[in-house]
């Protein structure tokens, strides 16, 4: 076969450094997340959809067939950091967790995880990043130390 062909759709999942709500002006949220998705543009992996609230962001993008899952999650954190900290001198403590959860997402499942991502206002009402967070581990079957999740 001549070419390198794939299809990789990813559900990422990260906070900001101990869940602060650093993002809770709505205006600096919607940049955020307008940001990462021209930043998941940039990297050759199209974001589907962003979205999120106050202490943490869901992006669900096609990765890209040369770029590592860790590679992509590194420059998403550090492009949108510098971002936010040029934005407002309140920004300046802004910091996104060490760590980030990835998840893969089949084709049939990809416009619901799109929603999924677009009423986080409503079922965080309810329910915390943590309690959220942990559901994923468990449905995805990942092994985790709760010592060691959240910084």
């Amino acid at each position: 076969m001549p070419q390198s062909l794939a299809q990789f759709y990813l559900h990422l999942i990260f906070s900001t450094k101990e869940r602060k709500p650093y993002l809770q002006d709505p205006v600096l949220r919607a940049d955020m997340h307008n940001y990462l998705g021209a930043t998941c543009r940039g990297l050759e992996c199209p974001s589907l959809g962003v979205g999120g609230i106050s202490d943490h962001v869901h992006i669900l993008c096609r990765l890209s067939r040369t770029l590592s899952v860790a590679n992509l999650v590194r420059e998403l954190k550090r492009e949108s950091s510098k971002c936010v900290k040029k934005k407002q001198d309140a920004s300046a403590q802004f910091h996104w967790q060490e760590g980030y959860g990835a998840f893969s997402v089949g084709a049939s499942q990809v416009e619901a995880v799109r929603r999924y991502i677009a009423t986080q206002n409503r079922h965080h009402r309810r329910r915390s990043f943590q309690d959220e967070f942990r559901e994923f581990l468990q449905t995805y079957q990942v092994e985790y130390d709760e010592r060691y999740v959240w910084d």
